[in-house]
Order: C-alpha cells, then sequence, then structure tokens
C-alpha cells in the first residue's frame, strides 16, 4: 500500500505479527493496484464486459464504494483509476507534462454510475466501460478493520492498529485511559492537534499536503477530472469503521469546503475541515463528540 502499519497490544498472543502480515498479504493480493498479480490488476488489463470472481473481501469493499459514490453524487468513484494514471499518480509513474484536455475528458467519460456493476450475491464484478479500478482512497481503511478483526479473532481485546495514519482503537491501553490519538494541522497552518478518543470507533484523514506532484494535489477530482485546488487542506473522519471513514475522507476532501461540509451535515457525518485562510470547520456531529 505504499506506506507503513503499526500495531499496540496489550498482551499479544505469540504469532500475532504474523496474523497481521497475512491479514495484510491477502489484501494487497486482492485490492492493489500496484501489484500486476492482483485480483485488482487483472481486472483492469482484461477487457470491459466481461465478469470476474472476486473475493468477499473484494465485494465488501466495492459495496461500500459504490454506496458513497452514489451518495456523494460522484466525489468519491472507484473506477477512476485512469485518471489517477494519468495525472502521474498511479503505478505507471509520474509524469512532467500536464495531460491534454482530450485525455481528460476521455478518461472522464469512463468513469460515473454505471462504469462498474457489482453482483455481490455472486461474487462478481465487472467493467462495462473501459474505466480502471482504483482502490486507493478505501482500502486503506478497510485494511484497518480487516486487522482489527484478525485481532480479535485470536483473542485480543485492546490494541491500536494504524496504517499510514488510518486509526482503530478497541478496549483500552494499561493505563485505563482510552487510546488517544492527535490528529496534527496540516503544515503551514496553525491549529492546535484534534485529539480523539479512540474507543471502538476509528478516524481517517485525507489531505493535500500529503502526496503532491508536478501538478498540485494527488487528490483528483472524478467530475472535473483534474487536481483539486480550493482551500481545502486536509479533512478527517471520525465513524465506527475505517473503511467509511477512509473513503469519506476522500470523498470530502474533492469538494469545496462548503459543499463538503453540506455533504457531511446531510450524512451525519463526524468530520473537521481544515481550510486554509479560513481555519477549522467542524461539522455538528464532530462538536457533539469532542464536547
Amino acid at each position: 500500500m505504499g506506506t507503513r502499519w503499526s500495531a499496540a497490544i496489550v498482551a499479544p498472543p505469540p504469532g500475532v505479527e504474523a496474523a497481521i502480515q497475512g491479514v495484510l498479504a491477502h489484501i494487497i493480493a486482492q485490492m492493489s493496484n500496484w501489484e500486476p498479480a492482483s485480483q485488482l490488476s487483472r481486472i483492469n488489463a482484461a477487457a470491459p464486459g466481461g465478469w470476474h470472481g472476486i473475493a468477499p473481501e473484494f465485494v465488501q469493499v466495492m459495496t461500500v464504494a459504490l454506496d458513497i459514490a452514489t451518495r456523494s453524487d460522484g466525489a468519491f468513484d472507484p473506477a477512476m483509476g485512469a485518471l489517477v494514471d494519468l495525472w502521474g499518480f498511479g503505478p505507471p509513474g509520474p509524469r512532467d507534462d500536464v495531460p491534454d484536455d482530450g485525455a481528460i475528458d476521455a478518461a472522464r467519460a469512463a468513469i460515473g454510475p454505471g462504469a462498474m456493476e457489482l453482483d455481490a450475491p455472486l461474487l462478481r464484478l465487472r467493467r462495462t466501460r473501459p474505466a480502471r479500478l482504483d482502490l486507493s482512497g478505501i482500502a486503506k481503511g478497510y485494511a484497518v478493520d480487516a486487522v482489527a478483526a484478525r485481532l480479535r479473532g485470536i483473542g485480543c481485546t485492546d490494541f491500536l492498529v494504524e496504517i499510514g495514519g488510518e486509526l482503530v482503537g478497541v478496549g483500552i491501553p494499561p493505563d485505563g485511559q482510552p487510546w488517544w490519538v492527535d490528529v496534527e494541522a496540516p503544515p503551514g497552518v496553525a491549529l492546535p492537534p484534534l485529539r480523539i478518543a479512540l474507543h471502538g470507533i476509528a478516524v481517517a484523514t485525507s489531505g493535500d499536503y500529503r502526496r503532491v506532484g508536478a501538478h498540485g494535489s494527488h487528490s483528483i477530482n472524478p467530475r472535473t477530472g483534474r487536481p483539486i485546488a480550493h482551500g481545502t487542506a486536509s479533512v478527517t473522519v471520525v465513524h465506527a469503521d475505517c473503511c467509511h471513514a477512509d473513503a469519506w475522507a476522500s470523498a470530502l476532501t474533492v469538494l469545496e469546503p462548503d459543499a463538503a461540509m453540506a455533504l457531511a451535515e446531510r450524512e451525519g457525518l463526524a468530520v473537521q475541515l481544515v481550510v486554509r485562510g479560513s481555519g477549522e470547520w467542524l461539522s455538528s456531529a464532530m462538536r457533539a463528540m469532542l464536547d
């Protein structure tokens, strides 16, 4: 996934690290667009139109991804891999020139509603158009949840799992306090850290500063086909699971701040926006959580 993972576990059983590595390897083998042999890469390499059998975990992620794509009116799109690649943020590698309008329009025409058809009961998926899957805006969060589920399955009751800044906390550490985590402000923004007690909940953050290429933020707006250029520096979402938190943070990042906050309020999401030039914006659910 191009990042690091960590886990703080109270009284970890023997073999716990191997168990975590096994979960992550299983997810990478299914959903990585950086591994040529993954299920996702094989689907992308095949001609559109044919059905592909996928694992139950893949079905679960696609179900959430397509739901949030609908709820966000396309601000999140799991079929936008071609756009990500076009701007130099995917497996083909970085580029120095700006994609031409024709290439952007062609990639945009292939995504959107109906580009991916999921048959969840039969564990299969197909591309109806020459779109390419990219689950980088959700799979990391799902991996946090999957590791947490595996730890519960082997008897762990108190732990904090983190993958690339996405976290879930379960139980309590030895000092009897919750798992306290600080979400630091983006570089150049003078704000105190957002402190959250993770006790059976998850948090994910997306920001314009995390990966920046020659042409700006790595966050591509599927609606425009271009990197975001508005003032949102970071979006943090607290949710019952990290899969949803990750995907919602990705979706809200591409929206203008007013639109992002309106969507967060409509969906009842606990959200912090950090907007350059106008500071911290908190949704009603986040304010209630922090009170």
